[in-house]
């Protein structure tokens, strides 16, 4: 988006320094990336990330206000509700694309929000192995805010360990060997000490939980949740505790605010970059212009079961009592503003948040694709997408 830097980078590139790029991610992740990794950061305005920071900060509010949240903390299933979680939610991403407008300027919209955890050690260790690997230009960074390296890493840590022992501290995961987010567990653990625990591995005596770390059996003062409801739900597995038990443990990543800010906050929200949604329930007749609407699953994770273009036959097969689920979206045509040797790609720009004492925007992450949909599943076999960083410059150059 910044042509004289993109240029300047496409025309220095070499292979010998993407082979850099991932070396430098396996040495510090531990090896094994199971998603591709785009042979290109994004460069981006600041003010451009300071208004999606911004923007990012108005929807999350209007989420857990008014009537959005009074909705919303009816819809969290039962077996999710806690006994003891959290006042707000402390890890919060907002996902935006961005188009072209009818006036030719280029403009931020909605994709998705969600009160969930994501990749930031792995985000911070892909921004520092594009900035060790290529020659970047000065005056670029990847934080946001004005925050540093070292005020980031002390901020996560703050908001992961909340001032206890790391070693009473767990990321808790279901199977987390096999999951493709284990490079980012790998971080957890080298920037903050905090240590992955499968589900299964917990034990509770009581109203404590316990895990064994290098063979004793050790408190858990607090946990990082990194388990998807949708796949806890899917996968049927058994806890061994259930999140509404009275457990004396602290809790970061609770699983009830992944229900109460999340695509059903969307159709509550008033903003010129929400794009027009629909509870399916609340639909009697759909417009002509099918091709220009989405049919997305309120709680499912990373693009799972989105529909383009739904048919008659596509929605009348969910009963009537399922309806609720489901909401209908106006689709958006995303610009492709990074010109890259494959042709110009999208980049989906996620907006991280983090919240303790304060709501604040910390760092972008980018997933860049040409394909309908932007997630690394959805781009096989191209280059130039896949997961990106985004280097935010301070003036246009």
């Amino acid at each position: 988006m910044i042509p004289a830097l993109r240029q300047r980078f496409n025309a220095s590139w070499s292979e010998s320094q993407y082979a850099a790029l991932m070396a430098h991610l396996q040495h510090h992740t531990s090896g094994r990336i199971e998603f591709p990794i785009s042979e290109t950061p994004c460069f981006f305005p600041r003010m451009l990330v300071d208004q999606l920071a911004a923007i990012g900060t108005e929807l999350i509010q209007q989420s857990m206000t008014g009537d959005a949240a009074a909705a919303a903390a009816d819809v969290v299933p039962d077996r999710f509700r806690g006994a003891v979680s959290e006042p707000h939610p402390t890890f919060l991403q907002v996902d935006f694309g961005l188009v072209r407008t009818p006036t030719g300027l280029i403009e931020p919209r909605l994709v998705e929000l969600q009160a969930f955890p994501s990749l930031y050690g792995f985000q911070m260790a892909l921004a520092e192995a594009y900035s060790a690997s290529f020659a970047m230009p000065a005056g670029t960074d990847e934080y946001v805010n004005s925050m540093t390296r070292d005020s980031f890493r002390a901020l996560l840590q703050q908001a992961i360990t909340n001032n206890h022992d790391p070693r009473e501290v767990v990321l808790m995961e279901i199977d987390p060997e096999r999951q493709k987010t284990r490079p980012d567990f790998v971080m957890t653990e080298k920037l903050w000490g905090v240590r992955t625990v499968d589900t299964e591995d917990i034990v509770k005596n009581g109203r404590e939980l316990f895990y064994r770390r290098d063979g004793a059996l050790t408190r858990i003062r607090r946990v990082y949740n990194r388990v998807i409801p949708d796949e806890l739900v899917r996968r049927n597995v058994a806890l061994p505790f259930d999140y509404r038990d009275d457990l004396d443990v602290e809790w970061t990543g609770h699983p009830e605010w992944y229900f109460r800010v999340s695509k059903f906050s969307i159709p509550f929200l008033r903003h010129p970059a929400v794009p027009r949604t629909w509870f399916l329930h609340d639909v009697h007749g759909l417009p002509d212009a099918r091709e220009k609407l989405l049919l997305k699953p309120l709680f499912s994770f990373a693009g799972g079961g989105i529909i383009f273009a739904p048919t008659d036959e596509q929605l009348a097969a969910i009963p009537s009592d399922q309806r609720d689920q489901y909401i209908l979206q106006e689709r958006m045509s995303f610009e492709p503003v990074i010109d890259t040797p494959y042709g110009r790609t999208q980049a989906e720009i996620r907006m991280m948040f983090v919240w303790t004492d304060r709501l604040q925007a910390v760092l972008p992450l980018i997933r860049m694709g040409r394909g309908q949909m932007m997630g690394v599943d959805h781009n096989k076999g191209l280059r130039w997408v896949g997961a990106s960083a985004g280097l935010i410059a301070n003036a246009d150059r």
